[in-house]
Formats: structure tokens, C-alpha cells, sequence
């Protein structure tokens, strides 16, 4: 059964991809959905499994690499955190497959579609059940190799080619960091498994390395280099440019992206990794500030977008900040806890979204939306679950891990935890107001939407609203529900036992009563104020814009991250490129090359033309004299 969950989306993937156009669209369809659904229930009850009878198991498929001391197994490891992340990636992915059905209905290329976010699932079921850096690394590059192509799905538009180039740079950015970490590794252990690398990293805490001309712990290397992977693939400031522009890419691919897999990848790797990660105060500080200070830029960024998956994406981008700066103040539990519940709730806002994009025949922007509650019943009330989880309204599954986060935080004691802790508290609210401000204009206040007559919108199709559905229903129960499993004391002993590694316990203080209020009472508040703002007083928001235009430009072009990225890499790499071609390849490689050995053999050939001038007599008078050449040659030798 276990390894079923790994093969059925590869087979979904290959019978799709290579005997699509001959079974048909809706064969695909039903193929590829039935088949990974069939994964996801494997994995569910895999996940039952591990709960009740604390099943553990590392099942060895084949042998992969035996080089010298290098042995490299494609192995199946199932645990606590591996089960989590194979009920997160399966059951997401069975929903968007159910989902996309009804999207793509009308694109001409459906099975490529389902053949490409199937073999995403198995990319990242690599990742998540390997029990080695190298089977993790193949994994890694293979979701980074599918997002290429379902970014660029739609490979007409240059918007969206642009944007797969990108999250494939970028992404390189970050992989490059991971692979020299993976080398490191070797280097240092002589193995690339997980359990023999843990077993020795307390041998090497005082051990130093010279790496660029600065001497480094190599524990704290290690960690650092593995970290610029996962700020790659996880987005985190600096690395997080490309996350907005995937959504050129179809809605069901930003959910699946988004929800369960590509960005998830880089959490999943450091609390993998908790082992190592334990021993290295400075790499734990250093992932608290950056995951606290892409959850409150990505929030900031967000307030002033129009493009409504854009607003998602950004949430996102800042939900992703929230889980690191959980495992930099060590509550790694809290992390997979936070990426468990946000799975449900952002995958709803996605295809969400994504239904109302279909009823506005692709319109995006939220402007040129509202007053369509009424006509999208069964989509608005989806999307307020989403909203009321998102924002961690009390008692939604957002509330309990958002929250859980923040309190760890504080609890932690030191500087970093303090501060993250504050940042998150106002990320929060920010987060609520954004949010709010999406379901407000988008289906609120007056119908702005010229070229659509509000006649003409309609709800989703129920293909694609059984998805939505189920995905309430987590998004409503899923932190009350496995509060205690994933971060309760019980729970800390009995469900994640050795996959998670503590080497000083959580606290299990609570902090003051204030504290654990100020949150829910700010989130609260935000429901009121945006309704203010954005439908009582609609003209207050442009005043306010206007009041501080420096400050809006500044966020509603995300910080000028792009525009800093353009003239510090993109612009001199371009420059650097179009010198070396026209030096090096046009003129000496070419000149040199195949281009000067043509024009010589070119030039040749026209002077020995002339020697053949047709009469018989002169080529028999050559040929004499060559023939006299070399007699006189040979006599004189």
C-alpha cells in the first residue's frame, strides 16, 4: 500500500502525458483524479496508522547509487512527519485534480495538463518520503522542474513564459546553496542518509571550516547553505520573487503550488533537519529574522494589490514566514502544525478565487469586480471559511496554529523570539485587513465590471464546488482537531517521537492572559474597520493613497525588489551575455570555427574553379607535369 502512494501518481502521469490524445480529454481526467485520490485514501490511512499504532517504517524500493562508501537507497520512509506531509500533498492534489476538470473544461490540452500535476504529486512524494539528501535533492529539482512547466502552461503568453523562467531561476539561486550543503554533508559524515548524519552532528559542533575567506562552524554552515535552499523554494524575502508571478500560471496549479507542495518543501527541509538545526543558535536566529520579516513585507505588500491571486500568493509568501520563524525559535511542531491547517484554508481561497475568475470569464482584478454575493452564493460562504481561518478568527483552524506560533515565539525568551513575536501579533492584523478587503470588493459594493453584464456571471459548475467544500471542512475543524496531536505535551511524546528532534524541551509556560487575547481581539477588530474602509468610506483608502503616495508606490511595487533585482543582476548578466556572444562566439568561435573554415574552403573553391577551364589537352598537360614532378622527386630521393 505505502509504496502505491508513490506509483499511482507516476502511472497517472504516464498514462496521461504519453496515451492522452488516444484515450481522450475525459479519460485523463478521470484516470489521473481517480488515480491519485486512491493515493491520497493510501495516505490517509497510513496517517491512521501512524496515530494509533505509532507505525514507523523505511521501506527500501531499490538501490539507487553504490559508489566507494557512497550507498544511496530510493527508499520509502514513513514516520510522523513523512505521514503528515503525504496527507497534506495527496489530498490537496486529488481535490485540485477534481477541481481542474471543471476549470480546464474548455482547454485544448487537458490531458498534458493532468499529466504535468500528477507527476508534480510524485516529485514531491519523493521528497517528502526519502530518507536521504540525494533522493530528496532528485525530488527538490523535480517539483522545481514541474512548476517550469505548469507555470509556463499556457507557453502562448509571454507573461507566463516569463514568469516559469523566473521561478526556475530564482529557484537555481536557492538549489545552488542546498547542493553545496548535500556536498558539505559528504564531505564531513562520508554519508548522505538521514539517521547516520544525525547520529554524528554532535561529534562536530566545535569543528570549523574556511568557506569564501571566512571561518565558519561547520554546523552552522551546514545549516545556513541547506536554508538558502529553503528560502528558494519557499519564498522567503530575497528569494521570494518569483511566487507572484506564478500565478501566470492556470488556478489549480497556484493552488497546488501554493497549498501543499512546491513552497511547503523548504518548511518540510528544516524540520527534517531539526537534528542539525538544534545545534546552531545562529542559524535558528537567522531563520527567526527572515521568516518574520517576509510574513510582515508579504503582508504589507498584499494591502495594495488588485490581482486577487496575487493577494493570495502574497498571503502566502507571509503564512510561509510564520512557519519559519516557528522552527528559528525551535517549535518545529507548531511549523508542520501551521503548514497542516494552512494547506486546507489557502487551497480553498485559491480555487476560490479561481471560481470567480471562471463567473468573471478570467478577470482578475478585484476593481473591476463586486456585487456578485447573490450570484455566487455557494463561492462567497466558501471563501468567507477560507477568510475567517486565514485570518485566525477564534476557533477556525488558523486560530489555533497561528496563534500557537505567536506564543511559542514569545515564550522562546530571547530578543528574536520577542520580536517575532510582536511582528507576528501586527502581521496578523494586517493579514485580516487585506484579506477582508479581497471579499469586500470583490463580492460587495457596487457591480464595477463594463465589458461583463452581471447577468452573465454564474456559479461554478459542482465539479468544481465538491472540492471547495471539503476543503471547509478542514479549514473550519482541522486545528481543533489535531491541536493536541501535532503540539499538545501528549502529543509532543507519543505522534512525532524521533522525527522531530528537541534537544532542549518547549516550554510549557503560557504567557500572560493580555498576551493571549491581543490577537484574536486585533483580528476582531479588523472586520469592522475594513468594512469602513473599503465600502462605507470607499474614497478614504485612494486619500489615504494619495496622503502617503511615496509609501504606496513603495508597497504597491513590492519594494522595488524586482527593479533593485534588474539593475544589480538581470541588466549586467544580459549585457555580460550580448558581449560574449558577439565577441566570443560571432568572432572568435565562429571566425575560428565552422564560419572561417567554410569561408576558406568558399574562397579556395572559386580560385580552383578557374583551373578547370574544360579542354581535355590542359588538364592531360597538368596531370604531365605533376606526373614529371614526382618522378624527378622520387629519383632525386
Amino acid at each position: 500500500m505505502e509504496i502505491s502512494i508513490l506509483a499511482l501518481p507516476l502511472i497517472a502521469s504516464i498514462i496521461s502525458g504519453f496515451f492522452g490524445r488516444f484515450i481522450g480529454d475525459r479519460s485523463s481526467e478521470i484516470i489521473t483524479s481517480l488515480l491519485v485520490s486512491i493515493s491520497a485514501i493510501f495516505s490517509c490511512l497510513v496517517f491512521y496508522e501512524v496515530i494509533v499504532n505509532q507505525y514507523q517504517e523505511n521501506i527500501i524500493i531499490a538501490t539507487w547509487i553504490s559508489s566507494g562508501s557512497l550507498e544511496v537507497n530510493w527508499s520509502m520512509n514513513i514516520d510522523s512527519l513523512s505521514s503528515v506531509m503525504l496527507v497534506v500533498v495527496t489530498l490537496v492534489s486529488a481535490l485540485v485534480h477534481i477541481y481542474s476538470i471543471g476549470y480546464m473544461s474548455h482547454d485544448p490540452h487537458k490531458p498534458r495538463f493532468m499529466a504535468y500535476l500528477s507527476l508534480f504529486t510524485f516529485a514531491m512524494l519523493m521528497l517528502v518520503t526519502s530518507d536521504n539528501f540525494i533522493q530528496l535533492f532528485f525530488g527538490w529539482e523535480g517539483v522545481g522542474l514541474c512548476s517550469y512547466f505548469l507555470i509556463g502552461f499556457w507557453f502562448k503568453k509571454e507573461s507566463a513564459n516569463k514568469a516559469a523562467i523566473k521561478a526556475f531561476v530564482v529557484n537555481r539561486v536557492g538549489d545552488f546553496g542546498f547542493a553545496l550543503g548535500i556536498f558539505l554533508i559528504f564531505y564531513l559524515f562520508g554519508t548522505v542518509n538521514y539517521s547516520e548524519v544525525f547520529n554524528q552532528i554532535s561529534k562536530i559542533t566545535d569543528k570549523n571550516l574556511l568557506f569564501l575567506g571566512i571561518t565558519f562552524n561547520a554546523v552552522d554552515l551546514i545549516c545556513l547553505l541547506l536554508f538558502i535552499g529553503a528560502m528558494g523554494k519557499s519564498a522567503q524575502i530575497l528569494l521570494h520573487t518569483w511566487l507572484p508571478d506564478a500565478m501566470e500560471g492556470p488556478t489549480p496549479v497556484s493552488a497546488l503550488i501554493h497549498a501543499a507542495t512546491m513552497v511547503t518543501a523548504g518548511v518540510f527541509l528544516v524540520v527534517r533537519c531539526s537534528p542539525i538545526y538544534e545545534y546552531s543558535e545562529l542559524a535558528l536566529n537567522i531563520i527567526t529574522v527572515v521568516g518574520m520579516s517576509t510574513a510582515f513585507f508579504a503582508a504589507t505588500v498584499a494591502l495594495v494589490q488588485n490581482d486577487i491571486k496575487k493577494i493570495i500568493a502574497y498571503s502566502t509568501c507571509s503564512q510561509l514566514g510564520y512557519m519559519f520563524f516557528a522552527t528559528g525559535v525551535g517549535a518545529y511542531n507548531v511549523a508542520m502544525f501551521h503548514l497542516f491547517t494552512h494547506a486546507f484554508f489557502k487551497a480553498l481561497l485559491f480555487l476560490g478565487s479561481g471560481s470567480v475568475i471562471h463567473a468573471f470569464k478570467d478577470e482578475q482584478n478585484i476593481n473591476y469586480m463586486g456585487g456578485v454575493w447573490k450570484k455566487l452564493p455557494y463561492t462567497y460562504s466558501l471563501m468567507i471559511i477560507g477568510t475567517l481561518a486565514l485570518t485566525g478568527f477564534p476557533f477556525l483552524s488558523g486560530f489555533y496554529s497561528k496563534d500557537a506560533i505567536i506564543e511559542f515565539a514569545y515564550l522562546r525568551g530571547n530578543t528574536a523570539g520577542y520580536y517575532a513575536a510582536g511582528i507576528g501579533i501586527f502581521t496578523a492584523f494586517l493579514t485580516s485587513i487585506y484579506s477582508w478587503r479581497l471579499i469586500f470588493k470583490t463580492f460587495h459594493g457596487e457591480y464595477n465590471n463594463k465589458e461583463i453584464r452581471i447577468d452573465e456571471t454564474h456559479e461554478s459548475p459542482i465539479v468544481m464546488l465538491i472540492p471547495l467544500v471539503l476543503l471547509s471542512i478542514g479549514a473550519l475543524f482541522a486545528g481543533f482537531l489535531f491541536k493536541e496531536l501535532f503540539i499538545g505535551y501528549d502529543g509532543l511524546n507519543n505522534f512525532w517521537r524521533d522525527s522531530i528532534f528537541f534537544l532542549k524541551p518547549l516550554s510549557t509556560d503560557h504567557p500572560p492572559l493580555w498576551f493571549l487575547l491581543l490577537t484574536p481581539i486585533l483580528v476582531i477588530l479588523s472586520i469592522p474597520l475594513a468594512y469602513y474602509l473599503f465600502l462605507k468610506n470607499k474614497n478614504l483608502p485612494d486619500q489615504i493613497a494619495n496622503i502617503n503616495k511615496p509609501l504606496y508606490n513603495f508597497l504597491l511595487n513590492k519594494w522595488y525588489f524586482d527593479e533593485l533585482y534588474d539593475v544589480l543582476f538581470v541588466k549586467p548578466s544580459k549585457k555580460l551575455g550580448l558581449f560574449l556572444w558577439k565577441f566570443f562566439d560571432l568572432k572568435i568561435i565562429d571566425g575560428f570555427g565552422p564560419d572561417g573554415i567554410s569561408l576558406l574552403i568558399k574562397k579556395f573553391s572559386v580560385r580552383a574553379n578557374k583551373f578547370q577551364s574544360g579542354y581535355i589537352y590542359q588538364y592531360a598537360f597538368v596531370m604531365l607535369l605533376g606526373f614529371s614532378a614526382l618522378l624527378t622527386f622520387l629519383i632525386v630521393k
